[in-house]
């Protein structure tokens, strides 16, 4: 009789101790909730070339305007004419205020009054950053009006339908 309550009295009751296991997810749920980086998203909607059945072509091309992101130049053209201005590089960067102004000329003749296209075309290896500014160039326009005793800016736009592709081979 010893024997078997010797025998039941080794039987050991099994529970999980999981204590430590949640003190470390106490810790660690906030520890990764302050750390995270919450960043702001915009969403600029782009226009992609379409696979549309061939239409007809009329007989005068439709104008639309073209950037050119080069390495060293940015080039303001017209589609079915070719290159209407070259901005170079200035000081190293390219000189984003020369575009927009341009632009505005442009937006104030009578060819390009109504449209709001336009193609941003890029070589290879240019900078995210490079297009998004060159983006924000050719979106809007600001404007600075004077009121009696205060200075009010205002954006215009200008060409916001920017579609994106790549650059065709040309001389550097």
């Amino acid at each position: 009789m010893w024997q078997r309550r010797a025998k039941r009295s080794k039987e050991v009751n099994a529970e999980l101790n999981i204590t430590a296991f949640m003190n470390l997810m106490v810790v660690l749920v906030p520890f990764l909730l302050i750390t995270a980086v919450f960043s702001q998203v915009s969403i600029l909607n782009l226009n992609l070339p379409g696979t549309g059945a061939a239409q007809d072509q009329p007989d005068e091309p439709e104008k639309a305007l073209e950037v050119v992101v080069r390495k060293n130049r940015l080039e303001l053209m017209e589609r079915a004419s070719g290159s209407l201005i070259v901005i170079n590089q200035k000081d190293g960067e390219y000189d984003f205020e020369k575009l927009n102004n341009s632009l505005q000329r442009l937006k104030a003749t009578s060819d390009f009054a109504d449209k709001t296209s336009i193609t941003l075309l890029l070589e290879e290896n240019i900078e995210y950053d490079v297009l998004i500014q060159t983006m924000d160039s050719v979106r809007a326009m600001k404007i600075e009006e004077e009121n009696d005793s205060s200075k009010t800016i205002v954006y215009a736009e200008l060409f916001p339908d920017i579609s994106i592709g790549s650059a065709p081979e040309g001389k550097n």
